[in-house]
């Protein structure tokens, strides 16, 4: 299996573990990076099924991985709700409206999203506290 292949199905088994009861596939969604480690500018698809393995598109989303100078930033979007609001990980979680991109509070069932965006940024960053 390849790096790039063994870091998507960890995506997928992080999705799986924040995001239950969907399972999870992960694949890119923009230009492949030529290697994980440079996913400078890294956009990625998180598809979501129910437990038989019927897909579950409304449950989809996008995460955006990108660096600025030498911090790892994440944007994730949920794609079935163009009103959702958006998830900006940096240093801390970021809230924000999709339409105007202010500040806003967390969804209620935001915390299993923060909670991914924790683990993707470790997968990473392994070196982070």
């Amino acid at each position: 299996m390849s790096e790039d292949a063994a870091f998507l199905e960890l995506l997928a088994k992080a999705a799986d573990l924040c995001l239950k009861p969907q399972r999870h596939a992960v694949r890119y969604s923009g230009a492949e990076p030529s290697t994980i480690g440079d996913c400078s500018d890294c956009c990625l698809r998180i598809e979501a099924r129910d437990g038989e393995g019927g897909r579950l598109p409304d449950q989809d989303l996008e995460l955006e991985i990108y660096r600025s100078g030498a911090e790892l930033n994440l944007m994730l979007t949920r794609l079935g709700d163009e009103s959702a609001p958006l998830l900006w990980h940096g240093s801390h979680a970021v809230w924000m409206q999709a339409g105007s991109g202010e500040r806003c509070e967390r969804p209620i069932d935001g915390a299993p999203l923060e909670a991914l965006c924790r683990r993707v940024r470790a997968l990473l960053n392994p070196q982070d506290p």
